[in-house]
Order: structure tokens, then sequence, then C-alpha cells
């Protein structure tokens, strides 16, 4: 576990990075303490807690404790929630602070409903935020690419026995050790992510080779009909070593090595300076 400081209008609240379980924790009293802006959190969460559980509300319950670095520089155990359950005991704090976090959640509830309605907007939500994050139309329409291959290829394990979730998981272990010679945590920790998308921080490169690499998988599961975990597993193995080789041919031919450790801002910032230097270059003397 891997704890640090974030700062929220310049007040501290504590976080803890678990990489067992790829998420992120926050301390309850210290969101609770910077919403309210009480000078005691630790009371106000208690009695939040107390109403909350006459409530019947599941979030308190589900929720445990860390050691965390308390503010005399020892570690105590402190009632810490993940994102979805924090984001659960905002909607009851009344704080004009919480306010525009409850709006947000409203919206995004109903986006969702907008989505199951009518799925193509879902596609379009996508390409607009992926442009507003700077990504250029080229390495989009790669990644919608790869969303599909994708989505073939769980439907196949669904298909054939895995179950959604942990075995996916493995599986996805499997194809992304086969073709880049890393796990797919390894892969992250490389480009220095945490809980973000690894597909969403690799270059166009890395992203074609990911989608051979699962398109792969997802025909030789066709072909071979395998059952269940283990027999899949020999399959994902093979489909990413396909892709594995392909990976190998271009590096001898190019001289350079296709995994990259830069994630996605590092990738946009270096986009811009190269478009910045073609356009000093080419400017009117």
């Amino acid at each position: 576990m891997t704890d640090k400081i974030q700062i929220y209008e310049d007040q501290p609240i504590r976080t803890a990075w678990v990489e067992d379980e790829e998420e992120w924790y926050f301390s309850i009293v210290d969101v609770v303490r910077v919403l309210t802006e009480s000078k005691d959190g630790t009371a106000y969460w208690r009695k939040l807690k107390q109403r909350l559980k006459k409530e019947g509300n599941e979030t308190v319950t589900n929720c445990h404790g860390l050691k965390m670095t308390a503010q005399d520089g020892k570690k105590r155990l402190t009632d810490v929630a993940n994102t979805e359950q924090l984001l659960r005991l905002i909607q009851s704090i009344p704080s004009k602070k919480a306010e525009p976090f409850k709006m947000w959640l409203a919206q995004v509830g109903r986006e969702r409903i907008e989505e199951t309605i009518d799925p193509e907007l879902t596609i379009e939500r996508a390409l607009e935020t992926y442009s507003k994050l700077g990504y250029g139309a080229d390495w989009i329409n790669q990644r919608l690419q790869t969303i599909r291959a994708r989505k073939e290829l769980t439907d196949q394990w669904k298909d054939h026995g895995v179950e959604q979730g942990k075995e996916f998981a493995i599986l996805t272990d499997e194809v992304t050790r086969a073709w880049s010679g890393m796990s797919t945590r390894q892969y992250k920790n490389l480009k220095g992510l945490k809980k973000e998308n690894l597909r969403d921080n690799m270059s166009t490169l890395e992203l074609a080779l990911n989608m051979l690499a699962e398109a792969t998988t997802t025909e030789l599961t066709k072909v071979h009909n395998p059952q269940g975990l283990e027999e899949n597993k020999v399959i994902a193995k093979k489909g990413g070593q396909i892709a594995g080789n392909a990976r190998k041919n271009i590096e001898q031919e190019t001289g350079n090595s296709v995994i990259s450790s830069k994630n996605a801002k590092q990738l946009n910032d270096a986009v811009v300076g190269m478009i910045e230097n073609v356009t000093e270059n080419n400017r009117p003397r």
C-alpha cells in the first residue's frame, strides 16, 4: 500500500493506493472535514455514519479501515472509502461544497440512461472525450477499433465458459504478456499508471499490436473451441505470441523498441512539441 497526501482547495486529504486491488482509497474523515468545513471531521463522520446505518445504507457497512499517517506522524487506522463508496457518501452530505459533486453524479446518471436507450451516444461521447483530452483523429480511430476487437474477444470468452471479472483479467494478462513480455500490471507500472486504462496510454503502434493479439485470440478461440479458463489460457497465449512475433520483427527492422514507457500525457506532449517545431521551422523569416 502506498499512501500520500492530495490537496483539495488547499486542504489535505489522505489517500492510499492498494496495488493488489488497483484501487484508490480516501480518508473519509478528511473528505468530510473539507466538504462540511467542520472543525471536527471525526465527530461529523461519527454522527453521519450512525444516521446512514439506521437508514440501512450498505456503503457504510462496506467501508473498512487502513493505516494512514496522522498529523503527529504516526500510522493510525482510518475509515476509508474507494471512489464509488465515496461518491455515495457525498450524496448524503448536506453541504454547498458537496453540491457540484451531486450535480455531476446526476448528469452522469442521466447520460447512462440515455446511452441505454440509444447506444450510439456512447460512441459519440467517447469521441468527444478523447478529443477533449488532446488525442489526434488517427489515434482515436485506432482506439475505437481496439474497443470493437476487445468486445469480440470477451464475447468469445463468455461463450467458452470464462467468467467475467477475475478470469477475464487472467486471460488478458496471458495475451498481454505473450505479445509485450509484461503482465498488464507491469506494463502499467512501466508507464507510471495506477487506475488509468492501459490502452488509453498506448502509442498507435502499441495499440495496433495489442489489437492484433486480441483479434488473433478471438479467431483461434472460434477455431479450437476451448472450454473453461485453463483451455482458454493456452489459446490466449498463442494469440498473444503471434502479435509478439510481429513486435520482434518490427523492432529488428527499425532498431527501436515498440514498447514505450510514455503515458498519454507524455505522448500528447511529444506530438504537440513536434507540431510546434514544424511550425517554427516553416515560419516566414
